[in-house]
């Protein structure tokens, strides 16, 4: 008769499970893509712009620190950023893996956010790179809407309303962004091109895809998912 197995005792993590960052620049899709990958993969999406948007909303300390930055197309500290990232990854609905959009930045970021996964028993990420020139961005970005009731975002080239002006979902007026005007995001670019850019290098000899981000947005999708597998 075979003996039985001594048990094994459990890793707090027993099997991989998804972390996932999205880079780019803005207006590249990140946000369309994160929500599509989110459903898709069962984890949250989390998002450090609308993060800081909600404490702009709130018109706590820091949202009034980062109201200051953002409006004129710059970026927020790295401290700051890491500690907001930190923080929310603690959740429980982090607990079967996440997708990180729009983090890290930097250099400094990167190495902050590899520390801490490593000292969580969490996986280092796979990392897809959504690359759209910068002409075509400006265009894209100059043309977002969103709901000022519920949120939902809305592109007028790509993804426009089904009704001018009103949101598919609930019916409210659209509004632009104060920040989605052409001059902050040439600074924003700028500010990308500086910083976020040498992420690329960092991550390309690891865990690295880059997917063409000038298609629509479910052929995008569908080239992640490619790229994933």
């Amino acid at each position: 008769m075979t003996a039985p197995a001594t048990p094994v005792p459990m890793e707090k993590h027993t099997a991989p499970m998804p972390v996932l960052l999205l880079i780019g620049p803005p207006g590249c899709g990140k946000g369309t893509q994160a929500e599509r990958l989110a459903t898709r993969l069962n984890i949250p999406a989390i998002s450090t712009g609308e993060m800081i948007r909600a404490e702009i909303k709130a018109g706590t300390q820091l949202g009034k620190i980062a109201a200051g930055v953002t409006i004129t197309g710059g970026l927020l500290s790295d401290d700051l950023v890491n500690q907001i990232v930190a923080s929310r990854i603690e959740q429980e609905d982090c607990a079967g893996g996440f997708l990180l959009d729009g983090y890290p930045r930097s250099i400094e970021q990167a190495n902050f956010l590899e520390k801490l996964l490593a000292g969580r028993g969490l996986p280092q990420p796979a990392v897809v790179h959504i690359d759209v020139p910068s002409e075509q961005l400006i265009a894209r970005t100059c043309m977002r809407r969103f709901c000022s009731q519920c949120g939902q975002l809305f592109n007028l080239l790509s993804q426009p309303p089904k009704s001018e002006g009103a949101c598919d979902q609930c019916g409210a007026i659209l509004a632009q962004r104060a920040d989605d005007c052409e001059d902050t995001v040439r600074n924003r670019l700028t500010a990308y091109e500086k910083t976020t850019a040498p992420l690329i290098n960092h991550y390309r000899a690891r865990n690295y895809r880059r997917v063409d981000g000038t298609a629509n947005p479910d052929g995008v999708h569908e080239a992640i998912l490619a790229a994933l597998a």
